[in-house]
This record gives structure tokens, C-alpha cells and sequence, in this order.
């Protein structure tokens, strides 16, 4: 039954592709088109403003509750035992307050990923739009992601779509942050014909360099 079994699967993965070889397939790297973007640089700076000054609340809350305890372990020996546990339950309290602003701050659906949201999620959301639009004129059956994906071992540079996500929404590719202006009456050439350019420039400078000098 086993040997059945692994048979008629060995007859569908070998059915199957003819089909799966036809499909196209592209990578791009997200992380790559993000920091080529200005706005997403923006909004990541703003975050990190947030991110430091909420670091400082707690810090300051933090330094609070050291020198709350630091007071009481030097007076304790004097203190009655009712006031021993008033000034206890007020260190208490004061802990219970900062890990609730903790978990405010940075917790699963905090104030961290609500600004996330807000700033960045706009900017992905764009790039994401951006990358099914080519894949739809361009035919693509998948698109992967090269950034930080350890499934991602090889890609050929040729079938790497960022910098064309990146010219479809009007910037610079390799890391410029300013948008590029393309000029509705003049077709802007390709990185593929650029590159093509540059060499055919080099070589006509090495050919020169090889002809003979007149004595």
C-alpha cells in the first residue's frame, strides 16, 4: 500500500511539472526598496524619536523606585510596622505602574506597533501594490522575498524586480532619496540599458587605447 501510495504521488509530481517549469518567476528585496524610500526613512526616524523618549519615561520611573526602595531599607529599622508596609505597598505599586507602562509602550499592540501602523505601514503598503502590479503585467506566478528569508539561498540578478518596484514609484534606485523625474515625453532608459551604455562606452575607450601611435 506504501509503495502505492508513494507511486501515484511520483506520477503527479512528474504530471505536474511541465506546468510548474512554464510559470515565471521574480525576487525582490523589501528592505533593499524600503531604505531607497525617503518617506520610510522619515517615518523611521520618528519612530525612534518615540522609542527614546518613552525609554526615558521608564528609565526616570525606574530610578524613582531605586531610590524609593534605597530610603526605605535605610529607615526601616525605624519606621513601626504600619508604616513599614504603607511605604512597602507604595514600592509595590510604583513596580505594578512602570511594567503596566512597559507593556503600554512596547507590549503586542502597544504604542510601538500603533505608530508603526500610522507611519510605516503606508509606506509597505505602497511597495507592496507596487510589486503585485508588476507581477500581474509581468506574469509572474511568485514573487519572493530576498530580505532576511534564509529560504532565499540563490537569485539570479536578472529576475530581481526591486529596482524596478523602486522606478515605479517614481524614486531613484540604489539608495538615492530623492524622487527621480522622468519626463512624460522622453522614455527614461532602463538599468539594463544604461549598464549596456556604460560598457559600450568603455569599450570604445579601449579600442582607442589600442591603436597604434603615429612616430
Amino acid at each position: 500500500m506504501k509503495t502505492k501510495i508513494i507511486t501515484l504521488l511520483s506520477i503527479f509530481v512528474l504530471s505536474i511539472m511541465p506546468a510548474v517549469a512554464q510559470q515565471k518567476y521574480a525576487c525582490v528585496n523589501t528592505d533593499y526598496v524600503l531604505r531607497c524610500i525617503p518617506d520610510y526613512a522619515n517615518a523611521q526616524k520618528r519612530i525612534d524619536k518615540y522609542v527614546a523618549d518613552w525609554q526615558k519615561e521608564l528609565t526616570d520611573k525606574q530610578s524613582e523606585i531605586e531610590e524609593l526602595r534605597a530610603e526605605y531599607e535605610q529607615e526601616s529599622y525605624l519606621l513601626p510596622d504600619n508604616l513599614k508596609k504603607r511605604r512597602q505597598e507604595e514600592i509595590k505599586l510604583k513596580e505594578q505602574e512602570l511594567r503596566s507602562l512597559q507593556q503600554q509602550r512596547f507590549g503586542v499592540g502597544g504604542d510601538l506597533d500603533k505608530k508603526r501602523a500610522e507611519l510605516l505601514k503606508p509606506v509597505q503598503d505602497r511597495v507592496y501594490a507596487a510589486i503585485e502590479r508588476i507581477a500581474q503585467e509581468k506574469n509572474y506566478a511568485f514573487v519572493f522575498d530576498k530580505a532576511g528569508s534564509p529560504a532565499v539561498l540563490f537569485a539570479n540578478k536578472k529576475f530581481d524586480i526591486s529596482d524596478d518596484v523602486l522606478e515605479s514609484l517614481g524614486y531613484k534606485p540604489g539608495g538615492a532619496s530623492v524622487p527621480a523625474v522622468v519626463e512624460e515625453t522622453k522614455k527614461k532608459p532602463t538599468n539594463r540599458e544604461m549598464r549596456q551604455r556604460d560598457g559600450d562606452r568603455q569599450m570604445n575607450r579601449d579600442s582607442k587605447d589600442l591603436k597604434p601611435k603615429k612616430l
